[in-house]
């Protein structure tokens, strides 16, 4: 089985910066791509960022662009999230999760998911 762990979530206040990390391992891991998602109280699941390990591009939500930096390290099969500028709706609990499809945009996309990590960011 495929596990990713996510940590580097936590308490932060607004205008502050948090960096999560995500490390995949499993028997004959491979990936095309890995993303992040998050899930505010009462709201969906959305679309946070994702990298391609083959030429390193990047996708980001429009919510988070210019904030947020996603950034990998396929040797090791992690994957980072820089998070600047942190506001109050950017609190949720954040997933990261792997794919070995060319797709990367919607959740069904990937096919492997972490615990989640919670951010929390107060005003």
């Amino acid at each position: 089985q495929v596990q990713l762990v996510e940590s580097g979530g936590g308490l932060v206040q607004a205008g502050g910066s948090l960096r999560l990390s995500c490390a995949a391992s499993g028997r004959s891991f491979s990936s095309r791509a890995m993303g992040w998602f998050r899930q505010a109280p009462g709201k969906e699941r959305e679309f946070v960022a994702a990298i391609k390990w083959s030429g390193g591009n990047t996708y980001y939500a429009d919510s988070v662009k210019g904030r947020f930096a996603i950034s990998g390290d396929n040797a090791k099969n992690t994957v980072y999230l820089q998070m600047n500028s942190l506001k109050p709706e950017d609190t949720a609990v954040y997933y990261c999760a792997a794919t070995t499809s060319y797709y990367y945009y919607r959740g069904t996309d990937y096919d492997y998911w972490g615990q989640g990590t919670q951010v929390t960011v107060s005003s």
